[in-house]
């Protein structure tokens, strides 16, 4: 049973063709609750690969605009930008729900237009890339600001947002699972909703892997699988041939994929203009192309049912996380999907490793403990968003599952602890509270707070 008072979400939820699942309803319930109180939210929407975020958020935009505020929605990319508008223009068809679309590509009389009906408040949900932040973006009445993909914006970015109202509610999602450990220990501070369950109808995805000397046996796999009209990525991990590295480039792949198949294979990658990567992908959704090859470009914001195989060339220089999201983009129409991770010659043992768990599960979740492990988690507080956490007493990549324990409860006893202390010394005034903060000063963390909003 939701807890709302939304005639806006009533409506959304009556004209759905499925079901919620039990986890957004859940975290519905969890945001609604947290936005309707004084002290501005600062929550996490944690969700796998196809577990139903975006409605989640929207559930949250439409309660926020209701109660007479606008809303922002922050993306990474021009395509995912255009994919979340088209996605929330097609729920809120018979809703009156005034949308705005603001990226890089609207100049000029296009852009003063959008900006004049932001500042008038004639738009109640902008969505767009970082142009929504910029410092002439002036928001009449901004109540909620969602970021998606957050791991893909710096600190500062997401900063200047939230500075955009003084009392803004932020919801930062991420569609890369994060480990439980990292979560105590980096987003303590933060709410966090979980989304874990899949939306009905997610059909399961086989996963092999294959070398590349059999390059031919897959080119002829997916000849069978374009016969039927299904759809297939190929995705390299470099646009061009490197000296350095031995690795497949996007566009000599390209270039003996399509003497095979003609113009029913299309190239896109980074380097391309917006324009360039559009058309690209509208002629693949549309079925002009069925065989779309690429860079990690469609990493997030593409969605294209009729997609069932995804190839992934040297997968052995991905991450997990990377692998895990790529594959997340076939599967998504009534037919089963195929993951095919091509490796090349002399793989080291964490390579082994990595594609051994992406044949074992399709579990976010499990890989991300997995990834933690092999690889260590990234430094979450503060500016850097890359490299080991640097954390002075405890391994976040611990093999021994005994000292993993430990340190799991540790982080417990320790996200316990400063609760407490907060909810009795807010301000860190108190005998105790001093300790706290030159213990801060001492790890040079005293400028943390301020950069935790950010999310």
């Amino acid at each position: 049973m939701l807890v709302h008072h939304s005639k806006l979400l009533d409506s959304l939820l009556k004209t759905l063709p499925f079901q919620l699942t039990g986890d957004q309803k859940r975290a519905i319930d969890e945001i609604i609750y947290d936005i309707m109180q004084a002290t501005p939210m600062h929550r996490l929407l944690q969700g796998d690969v196809g577990s139903g975020k975006t409605l989640v958020a929207l559930a949250a935009a439409l309660v926020a605009i209701e109660n007479g505020y606008q809303v922002a929605l922050l993306a990474p990319t021009d395509i995912l930008v255009r994919q979340h508008f088209s996605t929330i223009q097609a729920f809120l068809a018979d809703m009156p729900i005034r949308l705005g679309l603001l990226t890089g590509r609207e100049k000029g009389l296009s852009r003063a237009k959008i900006l004049k009906e932001i500042q008038n408040h004639d738009i109640d949900l902008v969505i767009g890339t970082h142009a929504i932040i910029q410092p002439d973006v002036i928001y009449a009445k901004l109540g909620l600001s969602i970021v998606d993909e957050q791991h893909r914006f710096g600190v500062k970015q997401r900063l200047e947002l939230t500075q955009k109202a003084s009392q803004s509610h932020l919801l930062s999602m991420t569609a890369t699972p994060i480990p439980r450990t990292l979560l105590l220990a980096n987003y303590g501070e933060m709410s966090v909703s979980l989304l874990k369950e899949k939306p009905p109808g997610r059909k399961e995805i086989e996963t092999r892997t294959i070398s590349l000397d059999r390059l031919i046996d897959v080119v002829d796999f997916i000849a069978k699988v374009m016969e039927r009209g299904e759809k297939v990525f190929w995705v390299c991990p470099l646009v061009e041939e490197s000296e350095k590295l031995d690795l497949a480039a996007a566009t000599d792949r390209f270039a003996d994929l399509e003497k095979h198949f003609g113009d029913k294979a299309i190239l896109t990658h980074g380097k391309q203009k917006p324009h360039e990567k559009e058309d690209a992908m509208h002629r693949f959704a549309k079925g002009d192309a069925t065989l779309l090859v690429s860079t990690t470009v469609i990493e997030v914001g593409v969605d294209v049912p009729e997609a069932t195989v995804m190839i992934v060339e040297h997968a052995e220089r991905f991450g997990l996380a990377q692998l895990h999201q790529l594959r997340g983009r076939i599967g998504r129409g009534k037919l089963d999907g195929t993951c095919l991770l091509l490796y090349g010659e002399n793989l080291s043992f964490v390579a082994r490793q990595r594609l051994q768990m992406m044949k074992k599960t399709n579990d976010g979740f499990e890989l991300a403990e997995a990834d933690l492990r092999l690889r260590g988690g990234g430094e979450i507080l503060g500016l850097r968003q890359s490299g080991l956490p640097k954390f002075k007493f405890v391994d976040f990549a611990a093999e021994d599952p005994e000292v993993y324990q430990c340190y799991q409860n540790l982080y417990e006893v320790a996200n316990e602890d400063a609760k407490a202390l907060l909810a009795e010394d807010a301000t860190l005034t108190s005998k105790r509270g001093e300790a706290a903060r030159l213990l801060l000063r001492l790890f040079n963390l005293d400028e943390a707070e301020r950069l935790k909003r950010a999310g």
